[in-house]
């Protein structure tokens, strides 16, 4: 089968497109063809070894048993093993690997109890393989965020793939939404449901009189202290991004001296999780945002164009299949 692999740290040229062989499903597992996957933040970061850490996860020196990235895909079950239950071979199927990694491919084998659902009625491949990472929006919102009907949150980065992700959610739980993107993505925001949205070329959020129950910043660049004061007593400062040294101090400091949250860190979305997000969709509650589509051999120009930091929404990698149907 092609994949693009990944066998040293670097520029999106080390991003090589490979035969490699197809695998074989184990007695728990299911083996997905894929037909949809994406480039996200989170591969970029990887791919560069960026923030150092990833290194002690993923190699030292290059990238040992991760070697080809992505973790969300949207594909057909072809087989399944011997003790799998709740899927069959044709089962359309969408899912994330979270820090397994291994979507950029033309197959992937998963425990079926892993995050892996059937994928909702009304999308398509590419369209839904934009949800699996819209689920650590989720995670952030709904548990970490505990958020509640009638608060006022605001989402930073709110034209990004967890941002659009975010501010559908946030309504959808009965928030008031106040979204900060750049200029050219007002209209995509407000479209997504947000009941105000703020332009950071022109205004700065934290000058402003209204105050949060949450802030949740998608993006890792709003400003810390800003974000702080501008948060009702009470409130939670969600960042769903690494934290340096120093950010995280910071965090653990405030949240022991006042009655005040900064919760950070990876958070990855499990079964149920997608199950939610389809019941959502298909309620009409929620929707995909694709940027950009790309195909498996162009990989390295998606790379390029997800690092420039102005994506709206995902950028989807779709994967050809001469019986594709």
């Amino acid at each position: 089968m092609k994949a693009i692999v990944c066998t040293e740290y670097g520029s999106p040229e080390v991003m090589q497109l490979k035969e490699v062989e197809k695998p074989t499903p184990k007695e728990n597992e299911v083996l997905i063809r894929v037909y949809a996957t994406t480039i996200t933040s989170g591969d970029i970061r990887i791919r560069k070894a960026d923030p150092f850490p990833i290194r002690f996860f993923y190699g030292f020196i290059r990238p040992k048993n991760n070697t080809i990235l992505g973790a969300d895909l949207a594909g057909e079950i072809e087989a399944v093993g011997k003790n799998v239950k709740q899927f069959k071979a044709g089962d359309q199927v969408f899912a994330g690997t979270g820090t397994s990694l291994g979507t950029n491919a033309e197959y992937i084998c998963l425990p079926e109890e892993g995050a892996v659902a059937i994928k909702p009625s009304n999308m398509t491949y590419e369209e839904a393989v934009t949800i699996p990472f819209g689920a650590t929006s989720l995670i952030f919102l709904k548990d970490k965020g505990k958020i509640q009907s009638g608060q006022n949150v605001l989402i930073y980065g709110a034209s990004g793939a967890l941002g659009t992700a975010a501010v559908q959610l946030a309504k959808s739980f009965g928030a008031k939404v106040t979204g900060v993107c750049s200029t050219v993505n007002l209209d995509l925001v407000k479209s997504l449901g947000a009941d105000k949205v703020v332009d950071y070329t022109k205004d700065d959020f934290t000058k402003l009189s209204m105050t949060y129950d949450i802030v949740f910043d998608t993006v890792g660049k709003s400003p810390f202290s800003g974000c702080l004061e501008s948060l009702k007593p009470n409130g939670i400062y969600l960042r769903a991004v690494h934290m340096d040294l120093s950010s995280i101090l910071r965090g653990l400091w405030v949240s022991m001296t006042s009655s005040k949250k900064v919760i950070g860190g990876v958070a990855v979305g499990g079964k149920e999780d997608l199950i939610f997000l389809k019941e959502l969709i298909e309620e009409g509650k929620m929707k995909s945002v694709i940027d950009r589509l790309y195909r498996l051999e162009q990989a390295a120009e998606a790379h390029r164009y997800v690092e420039q930091g102005h994506k709206k929404g995902s950028v989807v990698i779709t994967v050809e299949h001469n019986n594709k149907t």
